[in-house]
């Protein structure tokens, strides 16, 4: 009878463990409170919260760099041919210089319309990769797209305006590769 006994102590041992347990779960203070809802997440309380917003934040900055990236491809394509087209300067400057140098002379008039020909197409085919010639005389002078070497007086031509090329300038697809070199007029 005496083990019959000590079961129901026992029994009554673990009772009033449980409910000492029950009371202390009751009486957590708010750090514990949240400690539990980090290892049993609970909808309602502000771990959660704070969660989802973590989580969107993440998601925002992963769509930024998403766009960022999309953007900085877009930009590296459309300017790939810039080295290339930069280096082929020269061969335009050289046509160019060989026109200025036979224009008048009648013995070279096959030889200048040779020239001239390719010269066309060569600037036909860089224009269709985007490459565009910029300063011409008369144009107004633009310090974005041109640069000053110098002063002339031309009275036919409005002040601040482009009295001479001295070297023509190009633009690929809206940026500036080379500024023109150029004398600005000036009246006074």
């Amino acid at each position: 009878m005496s083990e019959k006994k000590d079961i129901k102590d026992n029994d009554a041992v673990k009772e009033q463990e449980e409910n000492v347990e029950q009371a202390s779960e009751l009486s957590l203070d708010e750090e514990e409170i949240k400690a539990l809802c980090l290892e049993h997440v609970c909808p309602k309380c502000d771990v959660m919260g704070e969660a989802r917003d973590e989580r969107l934040r993440v998601m925002a900055e992963s769509e930024n760099l998403k766009k960022r990236l999309e953007r900085e491809t877009d930009e590296l394509k459309k300017f790939a041919t810039e080295s290339v087209v930069s280096d082929l300067l020269p061969v335009l400057d050289n046509l160019d210089l060989a026109l200025a140098h036979s224009q008048n002379l009648d013995q070279c008039k096959d030889f200048v319309t040779g020239v001239e020909m390719t010269r066309k197409i060569f600037l036909e085919t860089l224009g269709k990769h985007g490459l565009e010639p910029v300063g011409n005389a008369g144009d107004e002078f633009d310090p974005n797209f041109h640069e000053a070497m110098g002063m002339a007086q031309d009275a036919n031509l409005p002040e601040n305006s482009i009295a001479q090329v001295m070297q023509r300038g190009y633009v690929l697809k809206g940026r500036v590769i080379r500024p023109a070199k150029v004398m600005v007029n000036k009246l006074s």
